[in-house]
């Protein structure tokens, strides 16, 4: 067949494929374990880990008075969850003077045998990157604010390079018509420590009038033979109606990330679903977790099956998968 972006591909290549169950978790499968569980709004934007012979999620959970909860889904096969009966609990918040409003969106790294979550942050002056570390699956301590302006999307990377911790993050410096401050370009940070970061470089900036005009980190970068895979969303803002959250890859050098490698011109997966399409934020898919059951050793092959876990309309989990290669292909690369 031949792609809409050009070039011959087979189905495979298309893109990610959604799975049969989607949505896989939506809020009847939170437990009324409090009162403000009892009937939620929305569960969505997971981060994702795979430990031993399970995959865990990290769930955002938003109950009727749009407060945020984390709790933990787990499963076997990575698309049947059920989600534990336990609240997550962050130890140490209550180190940070200024009013917190919202903790959300977490991305899961293991480093070195230590598990971490990326989340964000609303404070009274916008938006900081947090990191959570893991004490217990239902616990995590507070290890601090880990961005000084108003930046979102912050995703470690799962191993140190050259001795430096490294994450990919979106500064929040474009001003939306009506709305709040948001970004277009992906940048890479770096850290001695974990605790203080700087900016390295900008990699990839949103493109102007296309499905990607303001980009953000989706799931931590995935280590192949042929580079860092990233999966990242991009937003079309030029529709009148509406706002089109969509998901893209690049690819960066494994030796030195600060070079990228290759870019998908075209999305691998746009809002289609009637529970994409409707619900709090309507044309929505926001890829937030990504595991590879079969990686050796930390490494993915082009043959392994990629789990990506993703928010829709902001109210529902979906599941969608792909090939390592397909992937890798889509960015444009010929393997």
């Amino acid at each position: 067949m031949t792609d809409l972006c050009g070039g011959r591909k087979s189905v495979s290549d298309a893109g990610l494929l959604r799975a049969a169950a989607n949505p896989i978790l939506t809020r009847r499968d939170i437990p009324p374990l409090t009162p403000d569980l009892a009937d939620v709004s929305a569960v969505f934007n997971p981060g994702a880990i795979r430990l031993g012979d399970e995959t865990l999620l990290l769930l955002r959970v938003q109950n009727r008075g749009r407060e945020t909860s984390f709790m933990i889904a787990r499963s076997t096969d990575g698309e049947r969850f059920t989600v534990d009966r336990e609240r997550v609990r962050i130890i140490g918040l209550e180190q940070v003077s200024t009013p917190i409003y919202h903790v959300y969106d977490a991305r899961l790294t293991q480093i070195d045998g230590v598990l971490y979550a990326m989340v964000a942050i609303d404070m009274e002056d916008g938006c900081k990157l947090g990191l959570l570390k893991s004490r217990t699956p239902h616990e995590y301590e507070f290890v601090g604010l880990v961005s000084a302006d108003d930046n979102r999307n912050g995703v470690l990377f799962p191993e140190r390079i050259d001795g430096k911790y490294l994450r990919l993050d979106r500064p929040n410096r474009v001003q939306l018509a009506g709305g709040p401050v948001s970004g277009n370009a992906i940048w890479l940070s770096e850290s001695a420590d974990l605790a203080g970061w700087k900016p390295v470089t900008s990699l990839i900036a949103g493109r102007f009038h296309y499905w990607d005009e303001l980009v953000g980190a989706g799931p931590p970068p995935i280590r192949t033979r042929h580079g860092w895979l990233c999966i990242y969303h991009g937003v079309a803002t030029h529709f009148a109606s509406s706002n089109i959250y969509q998901a893209g890859v690049f690819v960066l050098d494994l030796a030195d990330p600060t070079q990228v490698v290759a870019r998908s011109r075209c999305n691998i997966l746009e809002p289609r679903e009637s529970y994409e399409l409707t619900g709090q934020v309507p044309n929505v898919v926001f890829p937030s977790g990504a595991v590879v059951p079969g990686a050796q050793d930390g490494v993915a092959e082009v043959d392994d099956l990629v789990f990506v876990y993703y928010g829709a309309a902001d109210t529902v989990v979906g599941l969608a998968t792909a090939t390592v290669g397909s992937l890798l292909r889509a960015a444009g690369l010929a393997l």
